[in-house]
């Protein structure tokens, strides 16, 4: 399992994501609503690791806010490899320069990051679904796509590891 640096976005925004994954679920395809016992909230993850020590990532980003009130503008849905589903936000030099503040400071504390969420590499996301179905993934497209655009603010932080069940707020 893997720990995540995620921002979360506001109630608008987070109740419009939470009716996609309902809609999803109408299609046949496992959305985020389903996991973690519906627990799972929607954000957009800065870094991910392993493992996460929140006491210690809490440290290295002590004076950083990391849950600026940065605003996301979603104009695409994407796929990764694996069927992964999600929508993304325009890649603003904001947004950018917020990501790799944080990554710098992980990175002078010794924190250990996977590769593909490092400066330079990230592809800013909020995922959907972690595995659609290849016959469901043009309906599930079609979903998105109805609600694009959407406009999001980023409204709080938290280092969370759902399998050890940690979900850490961060200013």
């Amino acid at each position: 399992m893997v720990a995540a640096l995620e921002l979360y976005l506001d109630t608008r925004a987070s109740r419009r994501i939470r009716v996609l994954w309902d809609a999803l679920e109408s299609e046949g395809v496992q959305s985020m609503r389903s996991l973690l016992a519906q627990r799972h909230r929607p954000h957009v993850s800065l870094a991910v690791a392993d493992r996460f020590d929140p006491e210690r990532v809490a440290e290295a980003l002590a004076g950083t806010v990391v849950a600026a009130p940065l605003r996301l503008e979603f104009q695409h849905a994407g796929q990764f490899v694996g069927r992964v589903l999600w929508l993304g936000p325009t890649p603003t030099a904001e947004l950018l320069a917020h990501h790799a503040q944080v990554h710098q400071r992980l990175a002078r504390a010794g924190i250990t990051l996977v590769e593909h969420y490092q400066p330079g590499r990230w592809v800013p996301h909020c995922t959907l679904s972690m595995r659609v179905p290849n016959a469901l993934m043009a309906a599930a497209v079609r979903r998105c796509l109805e609600v694009l655009p959407l406009t999001a603010t980023v409204v709080g932080a938290a280092i969370t590891d759902h399998a050890r069940d940690i979900c850490h707020p961060l200013p």
